[in-house]
């Protein structure tokens, strides 16, 4: 598993079966028995804390990472892979995370 990388997984419900865009660097998820992932639903907004994606990005239709609803997935719940991010949409989404954080550092990328 690579950082932002989409993939499958499997939420306790009410979320269920999902994909999620990783973002837990590369490194540590050879150790870890968690990663941070952020939601991918096709529930677009339009807001600063979330970035869009679709067929460009390796998703069947429009929806969109929300950066402001993160979790601590499991490994065991992390499924098949979908997509990896382009380069500029990594940078979408550290964007994206520094308004969902309210960190100005990150917001101006």
């Amino acid at each position: 598993m690579r950082q932002y990388e989409i993939r499958w997984a499997n939420l306790p419900l009410p979320i269920g079966a999902r994909p999620m865009l990783l973002l837990t660097r590369t490194s540590a998820s050879a150790y870890l028995t968690r990663v941070l992932a952020a939601e991918i639903t096709t529930q677009v907004r339009g807001i600063s804390q979330e970035v869009q994606l679709g067929v460009r990005d390796g998703l069947p239709r429009p929806c969109a990472a929300k950066l402001d609803n993160v979790h601590l997935v499991s490994l065991r719940a992390i499924g098949d892979f979908i997509a990896i991010l382009r380069p500029q949409r990594v940078i979408e989404v550290k964007r994206a995370l520094g308004h969902a954080l309210a960190w100005p550092e990150l917001m101006g990328l």
